[in-house]
């Protein structure tokens, strides 16, 4: 017999077509995969702009979850929107309990219309409960600067690794270790007359 690769959507209705469960199933079919849904939400959205959220209540997740994983099974799981500690935890709990594996999450808190359908204290439970168990997350700039508390700066972050491994190669050269080539001197920043003491990240000393 032959079987198809199943994949599991865990994720908001969209009701534009664009993103959400919509958006995962047409790219599981797509790849010639089986796909499979669990709503964590409705939504009124469109191209511009999320009108509104109708939240699903947990137990009926769980149920969702325990129906299509204790038949069905999965090879891959994506998670979406989970809108409150409640739903995240609920989710984390079924997976845990159902043994999966290939998780791919996308932790949508801010959308690119600037719509936060993420409730505030749900952020500690998803580092909590689910970026653990995730073996890919998949957040947007947005959404990286609320997982790190504070912005995602990429010209500022380029520059910073720049300096920093010019001087680390710059300074691993009046070292010598083997034959070949010297070591870079990651730790340049820090050792007493080794380096220049004010790059950025070298809070410390």
């Amino acid at each position: 017999m032959k079987k198809y690769y199943r994949a599991l959507t865990i994720a908001g209705s969209d009701s534009g077509g664009g993103a959400g469960i919509q958006a995962d199933l047409k790219t599981f079919c797509a790849l010639g995969c089986y796909g499979r849904s669990v709503i964590t939400a409705l939504t009124a959205q469109n191209t511009r702009e999320v009108t509104g959220i109708f939240a699903v209540p947990p137990p009926f997740i769980g149920q969702q979850m325990d129906a299509v994983l204790t038949d069905i099974g999965t090879d891959a799981v994506k998670i979406g929107m989970l809108h409150s500690p409640e739903v995240i935890f609920t989710v984390a709990r079924h997976l845990e309990k159902c043994q999966c594996t290939n998780i791919v999450l996308d932790p949508v808190m801010v959308a690119k219309s600037g719509d936060n359908p993420l409730q505030e204290d749900a952020l500690a439970a998803l580092k909590q409960a689910l970026i653990p168990m995730a073996d890919i997350i998949t957040p947007n700039l947005p959404e990286a600067s609320v997982l790190l508390g504070r912005d995602m700066d990429i010209p500022g972050a380029v520059k910073s690794a720049k300096a920093y491994i010019t001087g680390a190669l710059a300074a691993g050269a009046d070292f010598s270790i083997g034959k070949g080539h010297g070591p870079v001197h990651h730790f340049f920043n820090h050792w007493p007359g080794s380096g220049n003491t004010n790059l950025p990240g070298n809070d410390w000393v």
